[in-house]
């Protein structure tokens, strides 16, 4: 996964890694402003949570105990998360994400690529910046399902540690492996932004077994590398009420199931085969290089994601309104 490691230059300032977004640096080179642009760059929900009223306090309070205590109740009834599992919130799960090498205690890891590329820069960024592709390694990171190829992957028991990335996994509860945490040895990754559309909110969740979410060479608690009000007041009142609107989610599910495949028959049109993805965004491999078409859709102020290990795939998140639609059809 050399494309990720390389993200980290010792010999000068950390260079800018690959993400979809930027919508800013897209205008700036095909004009506009960011607001003119349908971004489909990212897998985040194009219709989100409906954020409702959030109360005075949330916003004028430091966060509370009971308000946490509230959101990880509501996490582990809609995760079914093992009694004997801990939840761990946080802003986001990118900083949960850059603290796993703390509790990988110095052991390499295998991060079989293409992936996420945050991973292997975490480690990287410890010194721990070595081949990533070697399944002997005791530590083990998976993003299930996969980005951008939505790869399921198969049990890794029996590992020092395995980190299961499901940023993308409720759209496919039913293939959580959220059941091993009940054990020490795994560690589940949860991002509320993808499924929920909130990616601003910032909440992201680590569950795990006690004795796996701490530093295995110091034994220090991830909670207290974390330190205090690790999730703002309105992240823990809209999470929570998030988390229990099950009715929300199943609708959403389907939705979301009927708009993938939607995508992919007006992208096939265009000659391009299916290289996978989830429900919250499909890869495609085009017909020519991808970063003419991803050239061609923003002529037309539509952005998409091209990948430094690819020439051919295109990534695309789901238009969220038949005016969006209607723009991505016109731009192909």
């Amino acid at each position: 996964m050399s494309a990720s490691v390389s993200d980290t230059d010792r010999r000068g300032p950390p260079r800018k890694r690959d993400h979809g977004g930027g919508l800013d640096a897209a205008a700036a080179r095909f004009g506009g402003t960011p607001h003119d642009w349908l971004d489909l760059s990212t897998g985040i929900n194009p219709v989100p949570y409906p954020l409702g009223d959030i109360s005075a306090e949330a916003w004028h309070r430091l966060p509370g105990d009971g308000a946490m205590e509230d959101l990880l109740h509501a996490a582990r009834t809609f995760w079914n998360v093992p009694e004997t599992a801990e939840i761990i919130a946080a802003a986001g799960a990118s900083p949960l994400i850059s603290l796993m090498p703390e509790l990988a205690g110095g052991q390499p890891a295998h991060i079989p690529a293409p992936t996420y590329n945050e991973h292997a820069a975490a480690f990287a960024a410890r010194g721990q910046g070595q081949p990533f592709d070697d399944p002997a390694h005791p530590v083990h990171v998976y993003v299930h399902p996969n980005n951008p190829d939505g790869r399921l992957w198969p049990d890794a028991a029996g590992r020092a540690l395995t980190v299961i990335d499901e940023s993308f996994c409720d759209v496919t509860p039913e293939a959580s492996q959220i059941a091993r945490t009940a054990k020490p040895g795994t560690v589940v990754l949860k991002s509320f932004g993808k499924f929920w559309g909130l990616a601003g909110l910032r909440l992201g969740f680590a569950i795990a077994h006690p004795d796996t979410l701490r530093n295995t060479a110091t034994g220090v608690p991830l909670s207290e590398l974390m330190g205090p009000w690790t999730v703002s007041g309105p992240a823990l009142e809209v999470g929570a009420r998030a988390l229990r609107d099950t009715a929300w989610a199943e609708a959403t599910r389907t939705r979301l199931a009927a708009d993938a495949a939607r995508l992919d028959a007006l992208i096939q049109r265009t000659g391009a085969t299916s290289v996978g993805g989830t429900t919250l965004f499909r890869t495609y491999a085009m017909p020519d290089r991808a970063a003419q078409w991803q050239e061609q859709l923003a002529r037309h102020h539509i952005w998409s994601r091209i990948f430094p290990y690819s020439d051919t795939w295109l990534r695309l998140g789901l238009p969220g309104s038949e005016r969006d639609w209607a723009r991505l059809e016109a731009a192909l």
